[in-house]
């Protein structure tokens, strides 16, 4: 069972458009929440979807990288990618 709050979460990190991030706190703030940005991390690491639902595109607000299902590496490499193809459409 997925919680609403949890819902509003997906529903933001779907939102965030392919080859850019935001922070846990720009997600929590999205959601209804904006001091849950913990919250919102905790969320992320039980996404059941990791790439339909991108939480590799959540980063720590000092722009680091954060943690990954899949790993860090794994976080970075995707990002690149999704900066590649959005770099190579615009």
């Amino acid at each position: 069972m997925i919680s609403p709050f949890a819902r509003r979460v997906y529903k933001a990190v779907c939102a965030i458009p392919i080859g850019e991030t935001r922070s846990y706190k720009w997600v929590a703030k999205k959601a209804g929440r904006p001091k849950a940005g913990r919250a919102v991390g905790t969320i992320l690491k039980n996404n059941p979807f990791p790439l339909f639902i991108p939480c590799h595109r959540v980063i720590r607000s000092g722009g680091a990288p954060g943690s990954f299902i899949w790993g860090r590496k794994a976080k970075e490499k995707l990002l690149n990618l999704e900066r590649q193809i959005r770099e190579s459409v615009l």
